[in-house]
């Protein structure tokens, strides 16, 4: 016979189980304590090649810049609904990185007014995207599969497949530096810079956007219903469209980064190996965006960056030469697997995440 207290217990339980599958940014936050705490055990017992600390793990941030930034980018063309994803935002890193390479590095523009056009270059190619998706008619799918082929070799021919290295690129690389925090800077590891100049505020854009303008309203009532949007009288095609303009910017604004990172343009910062349009793709979906559209958060993208780059900076130390990278593949496939997984279960029994 069950007594009270067991029920109660149950019901506890029941109701954690709950909060962990609806509330995604509380699970994310349990999957970093977790992973975390692993490799801390794991570097206590001297199963690393070197240690796993919060110098490390503050360094690996320079890594999180760009994946959150472009997972950002998705998280706004998920949004939209009817499929919309972009598989074309690795390219345009490649392509607008060029155009700063060639703007600051050869032509003398000022940094602020190069940062600027290449932005709004990378809004450009992104429209592309929009107006074949949202006036056209094609699949986002397939229009972005057709230009990531076409930007990825603009990149390339540009500059006869040579990267842009001029001394003006090569000083960038400060812009991936570590810096200390004012006041508190000398009790915790420095931060990347990056994370104030290009991360913060383009989260705290993105947030703004989507929480705080009607433009926001409008994007999360297409995505869960562009037919009943449409007939409210919402302007459905211009708020789609919009949404693969803002990725194209954000993802301009990366390749700035990119430049930084590298000390040069190079054309294939974007696409080399797996590229980045996938693993942006993994982090929105794990960061709790349901790719039906309608559904997503800034914060859940974000947590999700942290998860994937603790986890792979982990995974680099488990390992002896260049397996551990092959490893992060593998995880990366395990963990959107997860993902998806966790998106339907969640849907399925309690009607979506938040």
């Amino acid at each position: 016979m069950t007594t009270t207290a067991e029920k109660a217990t149950k019901t506890q339980r029941s109701d954690w189980v709950r909060l962990l599958l609806t509330q995604r940014i509380a699970l994310l936050a349990v999957l970093i304590v977790i992973v975390v705490a692993t490799f801390f055990v794991n570097d206590a017992g001297g199963y690393l090649t070197a240690p796993y600390d919060f110098d490390y793990m503050s360094a690996s941030l320079i890594n999180a810049v760009p994946l959150a930034m472009l997972g950002l980018a998705e998280l706004l063309v998920i949004l939209s609904g009817r499929g919309g994803i972009d598989l074309s935002v690795g390219a345009i890193v490649s392509l607008a990185g060029m155009g700063f390479g060639f703007a600051y590095g050869q032509w003398g523009w000022p940094l602020w007014l190069a940062i600027l056009g290449t932005a709004a270059f990378g809004a450009l190619l992104g429209a592309v995207n929009g107006f074949l998706i949202s006036y056209i008619g094609f699949p986002a799918l397939i229009a972005t599969l057709a230009t990531f082929y076409a930007y990825k070799s603009l990149a390339i021919v540009i500059n006869n497949q040579q990267p842009i290295s001029t001394k003006p690129i090569q000083e960038l690389f400060s812009m991936s530096e570590s810096v200390e925090l004012p006041l508190i800077g000398a009790y915790i590891p420095d931060v990347p810079l990056g994370i104030f100049t290009f991360l913060l505020p383009t989260v705290v854009a993105v947030w703004l956007l989507l929480a705080r303008t009607t433009y926001g309203r409008r994007l999360y009532a297409i995505g869960t219903n562009d037919v009943a949007a449409r007939w409210a009288g919402l302007p459905v095609r211009d708020t789609r469209f919009k949404a693969y303009v803002y990725a194209g910017l954000i993802s301009g604004l990366v390749a700035v980064v990119t430049v930084g990172q590298f000390a040069s343009a190079r054309p294939d910062a974007g696409v080399s190996g797996n590229g980045m349009a996938l693993p942006a793709i993994t982090i929105a979906v794990l960061g709790g965006v349901a790719i039906t559209g309608g559904i997503g958060r800034v914060a859940g993208v974000v947590l999700a960056t942290l998860l994937i780059v603790w986890l792979n900076a982990g995974i680099l130390l488990a390992f002896v030469g260049n397996e551990g990278s092959q490893y992060q593949l593998l995880a990366l496939g395990t963990v959107l697997v997860f993902a998806a997984l966790l998106n339907g279960l969640t849907n399925r029994r309690y009607g979506g995440s938040s």
